[in-house]
């Protein structure tokens, strides 16, 4: 993976098919490299004497150019600092918190899927257990919950349980955390907890509707941690991974008050037809007709000396994305549109429709003339029928590829290429963030190598994975350590004379 600075780069050659695709690929790694945690920690906190200064303008406190204010931390006025939290990239923003604190931090305990890599800043190792300074890194596992996430999901909640009012709890939360931070609310059982993770992400719910359901059967989400933690001060500090950089979605809000209910995650399971076992059913059902305690809710006093800010999301990535296409040499022409960062639904739908909006620069120059670079984001879904493998991204890239197939008829020769990945280097569960397309990916002879009818058959058995490595599309970078959204640029080349 690239993840150097993009200040200046050699002209892209944008009339060939290799020129778009380098490109494409240029920005993806601009784009993940941007979203870096140590990296975001290092450009957002500043430590000011004895003052810890937090930005917290934006949306949900997300990174912002206008009208951004600062929260000050006196830490000399506090006995300790304690770290606690989880997530995929938490090993990344805890280096950079280390960065800024130093030895002012006391303790600390945080969850991620590889220790041994947090620990060294890397993105792999094996280790089962390491350390970042003061704060012990434990294992867990994604996206599936397991037996160690639970082990160490208990020694952050014992951390926030010797929290006092004299403390400053610092709570670090990156995408994962809904997986890696694991404790099975009273009465279920980590079985009962998995069988539900595994139907949901099969089912096409979005990401608020599962995490509806993971709240309600957790003791550390949905403000969970902030309770356990009272009376302690809390700063949260996300890197998120959520469109709209919703709080009490990120990690499924440890540390922000739930507006979900008993009722909303039990219309989930039924919505979905979600096959969960009899305890969170009856756990769920209960709470829906008064039986059980709610989550803390918005205007709690459990919330009062708590706040959570966002340092890095989606945006971070295709802020990056995009500054990269601008950087391409003088000459170039590229023009650069970021359409959205707000990307859901099916992820073979929203495929074609980015295609269709390729078709539109094509052919009318709108929204912006080739040669063009687009970038987006979000958080798309495959709702699985099919026994292939992939991901996401997967699915995107392939449903976009053989939508290229028609190309001809609007581009003529003008080179196209869409890459979509997870900038975690993960696209489900497959070992590749994602892919990269162009108007060569499908099509051909079906003898010599897999052509519209195979892409169309791998489509309905959701096995993008295999269909776009046999066309050697695939978009591997490894882990990354940072988890912002998904990330899509599409690339329309230099028109032919």
């Amino acid at each position: 993976m690239q993840t150097d600075e993009t200040d200046s780069v050699a002209a892209a050659d944008l009339s060939t098919v290799a020129g778009v695709r380098d490109l494409t690929r240029r920005c993806l790694d601009a784009g993940i490299a941007a979203a870096d945690p140590r990296r975001a920690a290092a450009e957002r906190l500043t430590l000011d004497g004895d003052d810890l200064l937090v930005p917290t303008g934006g949306e949900g406190g997300a990174p912002t150019t206008t009208g951004e204010s600062t929260a000050g931390y006196d830490l000399s006025a506090f006995d300790r600092v304690l770290v606690g939290g989880g997530g995929k990239a938490v090993g990344g923003l805890a280096h950079g918190l280390l960065d800024r604190l130093g030895d002012r931090i006391d303790e600390g305990v945080v969850v991620t899927t590889d220790a041994g890599s947090a620990e060294k800043g890397e993105s792999r190792g094996g280790a089962d257990a390491a350390a970042i300074g003061p704060v012990r890194v434990l294992p867990g596992d994604h996206p599936t919950p397991s037996e160690r996430g639970v082990r160490s999901t208990e020694a952050v909640l014992e951390l926030a349980d010797e929290a006092t009012a004299d403390d400053l709890f610092v709570v670090l939360l990156t995408g994962g955390g809904s997986a890696l931070l694991t404790a099975p609310a009273p009465g279920l059982t980590l079985a009962d907890l998995r069988q539900t993770t595994d139907a949901l992400l099969a089912s096409g719910a979005d990401i608020r509707e599962i995490n509806a359901v993971r709240k309600h059967c957790s003791a550390i989400k949905g403000g969970h941690l902030a309770r356990r933690a009272s009376p302690a001060t809390v700063l949260g500090l996300a890197i998120s991974d959520v469109v709209g950089d919703d709080l009490a979605t990120i990690a499924s809000g440890p540390t922000a008050p739930d507006p979900s209910t008993f009722r909303d995650a039990h219309d989930v399971l039924d919505r979905y037809g979600i096959d969960a076992p009899a305890a969170v059913r009856d756990r769920l059902r209960r709470g829906a007709d008064g039986g059980g305690e709610e989550t803390p809710k918005p205007g709690d006093p459990v919330f009062d000396d708590v706040r959570t800010v966002v340092l890095a999301n989606g945006h971070t990535a295709l802020s990056a994305a995009r500054e990269a296409a601008e950087a391409t040499g003088p000459g170039s022409g590229v023009e650069t549109c970021l359409l959205t960062g707000r990307l859901r639904g099916e992820a073979s739908v929203v495929g074609q429709t980015l295609t269709g909006i390729a078709e539109e620069v094509a052919a009318t120059g709108n929204p912006v003339s080739p040669p063009a670079v687009l970038v987006a984001g979000g958080e798309t879904t495959v709702t699985v029928t099919g026994s292939g493998v992939g991901g996401p991204n997967g699915e995107l890239a392939l449903s976009a590829a053989v939508e290229f197939v028609d190309w001809p008829a609007v581009g003529g020769e003008t080179p196209v290429a869409l890459g979509s990945v997870d900038t975690d280097g993960r696209d489900g569960s497959t070992d590749a963030a994602g892919a990269l397309v162009d108007q060569t990916t499908v099509g051909g002879d079906e003898s010599d190598r897999p052509g519209l009818g195979h892409a169309r058959d791998a489509l309905a058995d959701d096995d993008s994975h295999g269909y776009l490595g046999a066309r050697g599309a695939l978009v591997h970078t490894g882990p990354t350590g940072t988890n912002v959204n998904d990330l899509v640029v599409l690339v329309v080349g230099t028109p032919e004379e």
